[in-house]
């Protein structure tokens, strides 16, 4: 009885909001919306496709999205016997079917999972977290972040956030999929080594794969789109995994799934240090001693593809720029033009006194070797700011790349998938898919997140933060005669 209450529910809102969505058309064209419909997303419904249940596009709501929506769940509620039921937003712990496969310490491995009625979209999303390379710094992850390497306490029950978000003012273009949190999944997840050198085992791709096996039963198998989401170091793992899963599910006969990869913050350069340190750790090795180490100790694989192109230095494989051209399936890349992670394997640490000069010159330097690794990538977001990680943010629907979220850029991706079925090769024009920011020093982007000084936790407007790196925009404002907010456009410009 509770099943068919939820289901009334839930169909009952659907409608709301698909007549909601047509009245705010209307509304705000003064015109009758039927003559100029909105062309769906691909991944909604195809030409000749009728079995999508939710063809909905908030496109043309999206200014007014809060009250909007506001407005849909006050009629819902008020709606008897709806009102009398609490919409289930949690994702719901799942263990693998196959116990074999664990996390590092052998306990069992699992995923969270929150259903969406009717969809055809799903969402894997890699969980991130560092990693580590030999004995004593992986006994150190397990006591202080334990979590990542085991699931002896994990909770019940997860309530996503940004792309995870079940909400559609949170998650505009991605709320109404099935939506999968993976774990233990770390070390880039992509190995597959039972038990390795000192009793920890890492298994990372054998769970993504076995993850997947097991959404096969419950309704993975008759997907349209699954998009394999990943941040930081999961993000990488996007990069690693998206082609073998797309592998797994053509060899199972489920062709007409369409695999595709959403990489946020785990596109890491191979770069040389600012200052060079011994290798004790995953904070003082340098990029490339790290990964070098460390695919020794995982029983690191790499895809096929990519292990043939660097024969005897397979490591490369961990490094976006070098992987990137023997991915197959298509893939949208998200990077901090200035990441937080980065610059600190590279040694550039921000504490509470000015940076010097070097410094300075090595951080531009490395938002100029970032740009020149993402020239050739067709989809990407690439804001020029100093921050790690972005699509589980709350904040993530509010920066913008020449007046672009993110959202949108990756609605516009969707939809230039289902404009190729069409043979329209053309680009939808006001939709680009590739941003990158053009100016040259951190946050000179002012959509980027809140700065905040690491020493009092209280937040630093942009001037503030420049001469918190050692630039002092007043006093060059005055040396120039000029306002300093119109210094900072200038900069911002790259004149």
């Amino acid at each position: 009885m509770m099943t068919a209450i939820r289901l009334i529910c839930s169909l009952m809102l659907l409608v709301l909001m698909h007549y909601g969505v047509l009245g705010a058309r209307r509304f705000r064209g003064g015109r009758n919306p039927q003559p100029r419909r909105a062309p769906p997303s691909p991944t909604y419904r195809e030409r000749g496709d009728t079995t999508e249940s939710f063809p909905l596009d908030f496109t043309a709501v999206e200014e007014n999205m809060d009250n909007f929506m506001k407005q849909v769940k006050n009629l819902a509620q008020s709606l008897y016997p709806c009102s009398a039921q609490k919409l289930d937003y949690d994702m719901k712990l799942h263990f693998l079917e196959n116990s074999s496969v664990t996390c590092n310490d052998g306990t069992p491995a699992g995923y969270y999972m929150k259903e969406s009625l009717g969809s055809r979209r799903w969402l894997i999303f890699l969980e991130g977290g560092w990693y580590c390379f030999n004995k004593e710094n992986c006994d150190s992850r397990y006591e202080t972040m334990r979590r990542l390497m085991s699931s002896s306490k994990w909770p019940q029950t997860k309530t996503g956030t940004g792309i995870l978000s079940p909400l559609p003012e949170e998650n505009p273009h991605w709320w109404n999929a099935h939506m999968v949190l993976g774990l233990c999944l770390w070390c880039l997840s992509l190995n597959m080594c039972p038990l390795c050198s000192g009793g920890y085992a890492f298994m990372g791709s054998l769970i993504i794969q076995e993850v997947v096996k097991d959404l096969l039963t419950k309704g993975l198998d008759k997907a349209k789109v699954l998009l394999l989401a990943g941040s930081s170091a999961g993000g990488t793992g996007v990069l690693l995994n998206v082609d073998p899963v797309a592998d797994l599910l053509e060899r199972r006969g489920h062709t007409t799934v369409q695999v595709r990869g959403l990489a946020d913050s785990g596109w890491f350069l191979d770069n040389k240090q600012y200052r060079s340190t011994d290798c004790h750790d995953t904070v003082s090795c340098a990029p490339t001693d790290a990964i070098r180490r460390g695919i020794k100790y995982w029983g690191g694989v790499v895809p096929e593809r990519c292990r043939l192109a660097h024969l005897g230095e397979e490591w490369n494989c961990f490094f976006g720029y070098r992987v990137f051209p023997s991915i197959k399936s298509p893939v949208f890349v998200v990077q901090w033009l200035f990441d937080e992670a980065q610059l600190t394997v590279d040694n550039i640490h921000l504490t509470g006194q000015p940076v010097q000069e070097g410094q300075w010159r090595y951080i531009q330097n490395l938002g100029i070797e970032l740009r020149n690794t993402l020239k050739d990538v067709p989809a990407m977001f690439a804001p020029a700011c100093l921050s790690h990680e972005i699509i589980t943010r709350n904040y993530w629907i509010d920066v913008q790349v020449k007046g672009t979220s993110l959202p949108r850029a990756l609605y516009c991706w969707d939809r230039s998938f289902y404009d190729n079925s069409r043979n329209n090769k053309a680009p939808p024009k006001g939709c680009p898919v590739h941003l990158i920011d053009s100016c040259p020093w951190p946050h000179c982007n002012p959509t980027c997140p809140t700065i905040r000084d690491q020493f009092t936790g209280q937040e630093m407007n942009v001037i503030q933060f420049l001469m918190h790196m050692g630039f002092d925009v007043q006093k060059m404002a005055q040396q120039q005669g000029m306002d300093p907010s119109k210094l900072l456009g200038m900069l911002s410009s790259g004149s």
